[in-house]
């Protein structure tokens, strides 16, 4: 693998971030409160990757594109691993984050206005489970604030918006208010993805009930084509949807066939999951940390299988993002055989550190080459077909 990307000692230099990360600077972010170090990576990034040309250097080092283009729902990504909503809820730091070799970068999810989210604490570790629990109830700084975030700083990768309803909008009053989000963040998107599974909204997830989701969607659409042609786009904008893993078989056929009903270019799966089954992480730990989604390793071979049932129920035709306890190369090929066309992650990130895109990458073409896959689609959903 080495050969492939440079000499043996360009190799031990590349993986000196991740070890000095993992020895040195891992240990010393867990002993802080998970929301400061949060807030401090993030302020962080975009003081070191404030100017072009430190992007560019570091980018040198991450980026890869092994698998050539890979084109999902009309869009063309330099590779298939992505970092999930939630990391960057205002979207100030994407384009620092684009240059550690993420394909795409989501920001959000985001309200149509201003929102202070759940009262703190509202993140926290489990260490022994590689996993997270939060309950940070979409804190962010509202739609119009988040796309100047962008203008002014536009990431060089695949941007996705990740939109939500605003808390103080009762459920029933959810499809004007996801509309005006939509809107709002329309032209700085290049993909929007609708979030109707947080645990961590009253009610928010009683929208993937059919009748409820189908009247969301075929609004969103609407306004979809009314935009497109207002920003004189070729077509509307890919409109994908995110749902959670605490799903029964007959509920995800059904958003399913909602989904492909309304012309939705892809989902998104899964979100966070509200289960707390056969943690490593003592019982009193876990209730200590109280209510709120379960990310990370545990929710893993949750997400794996709703992804296949996904791929299953469409024959492959509708592309999946697989999302859910993502930390390592081994982890995204389980998702892509199961049938994902893109991966992302948040959890892995934090536990992995700067570096864990390109290492996903590197391992991601070392198995596929091992496998006998000639291409990365080939790989997709083929322990399902």
């Amino acid at each position: 693998m080495p050969a492939l990307l440079g000499s043996e000692s360009e190799a031990r230099d590349d993986c000196q971030p991740f070890m000095i990360y993992r020895s040195v600077l891992r240990p010393i972010l867990f002993r802080l409160p998970p929301e400061t170090v949060h807030e401090l990576a993030l302020h962080s990034l975009t003081v070191v990757l404030g100017s072009r040309t430190a992007r560019k250097f570091v980018a040198g080092r991450t980026t890869l594109s092994p698998f050539g283009k890979l084109e999902r729902f009309g869009l063309t990504f330099a590779n298939p691993v992505g970092l999930a909503a939630g990391f960057d809820k205002n979207g100030t730091a994407a384009q620092a984050l684009a240059a550690l070799g993420f394909g795409f970068v989501e920001v959000g999810s985001v309200t149509s206005e201003p929102q202070p989210g759940n009262p703190k604490p509202r993140l926290f570790r489990l260490p022994r489970d590689r996993a997270l629990i939060n309950r940070a109830g979409f804190n962010n700084c509202g739609a119009e604030q988040l796309a100047n975030n962008i203008k002014r700083r536009r990431p060089d990768c695949v941007l996705g918006v990740n939109i939500g309803k605003s808390r103080r909008i009762a459920i029933d009053d959810a499809i004007p208010d996801y509309l005006e989000t939509f809107a709002a963040v329309y032209d700085v998107a290049d993909y929007v993805a609708v979030n109707v599974s947080s645990p961590n909204t009253p009610n928010l997830r009683e929208l993937q009930r059919p009748e409820m989701l189908r009247n969301l969607l075929e609004s969103l659409q609407e306004r979809n084509t009314e935009l497109a042609r207002q920003y004189a786009l070729a077509k509307p904008q890919p409109l994908l949807l995110k749902i959670a893993p605490d799903l029964t078989e007959p509920e995800i056929e059904s958003i399913v066939e909602v989904a492909m009903g309304i012309g939705v270019a892809g989902i998104i799966a899964t979100n966070t999951t509200v289960r707390r089954d056969d943690l490593l992480t003592s019982n009193a730990q876990v209730t200590a940390c109280g209510e709120g989604g379960l990310s990370g390793a545990p929710l893993q071979p949750r997400s794996n299988q709703v992804v296949a049932l996904i791929y299953r129920l469409t024959r492959g035709a509708l592309p999946i993002i697989g999302v859910g306890g993502v930390f390592t190369a081994k982890d995204a090929w389980e998702k892509i055989c199961a049938g994902a066309s893109l991966i992302q992650l948040y959890t892995g990130f934090i536990y992995e550190g700067p570096n864990v895109a390109r290492r996903i990458n590197e391992g991601l073409l070392e198995i596929l080459k091992r496998e006998g896959f000639r291409s990365l689609d080939d790989a997709v959903g083929c322990n399902v077909k």
